[in-house]
């Protein structure tokens, strides 16, 4: 068995930008920490590569939910520099063309899990992740949303899922908390 890190939105707008979630800068250190420990690892990168006319916000009365945030172009669509500059292994670190996977690109899609997310040669990550042979560790942000859906959607899926609890940023502490102990009634196993 391999272990596979999935690394969900830990994006600028997630992290101090329009949508800020408390805990990025600590969940982004303790990812990259397990990545440099872990460097037999499989990384992969979640991102939000929304565009401006996304329905999801607010500000298009559409009757949206959240800011503007992580319009694909913008600095607070980027992943963290730290994630370019601190971890050791080169093959680790986000490369476009390899290991960042986008979801809810199109304006009517949201799409909070990373599972169905696509790379830049229109494959889905789940396709690049051995259902038989890779444990799935997921960590990021933010817990109750994006690090939630990705999570179930391979737990669903009958892939072997872990979260990585000290590696999460949370819209909420209430609801971050209720989201762990809902996700262990489901027998998911949190490391």
């Amino acid at each position: 068995m391999s272990d596979v890190l999935v690394v969900v939105d830990c994006q600028y707008d997630f992290i101090d930008g329009s949508l800020s979630c408390e805990n990025a800068f600590n969940a982004v250190n303790n990812i990259i920490d397990y990545i440099n420990k872990h460097d037999d690892l499989k990384v992969y990168y979640s991102a939000d590569g929304h565009k401006i006319t996304h329905h999801s916000f607010t500000a298009n009365n559409h009757g949206g939910t959240w800011p503007v945030h992580c319009v694909a172009g913008t600095h607070g669509a980027e992943l963290h520099e730290d994630f370019y500059n601190k971890i050791l292994k080169p093959e680790n670190r986000p490369d476009k063309l390899r290991n960042i996977y986008f979801k809810a690109c199109e304006d009517e899609t949201d799409e909070y899990s990373a599972f169905n997310a696509k790379n830049y040669n229109n494959k889905a990550l789940h396709d690049e992740i051995d259902l038989e042979h890779d444990n799935v560790i997921v960590a990021g942000i933010a817990s109750e949303f994006c690090v939630r859906e990705t999570l179930l959607a391979f737990f669903k899926n009958n892939y072997k899922v872990k979260l990585l609890a000290d590696a999460l940023a949370w819209v909420n502490h209430d609801g971050h908390v209720k989201n762990l102990d809902d996700l262990k009634s489901q027998g998911v196993e949190i490391i």
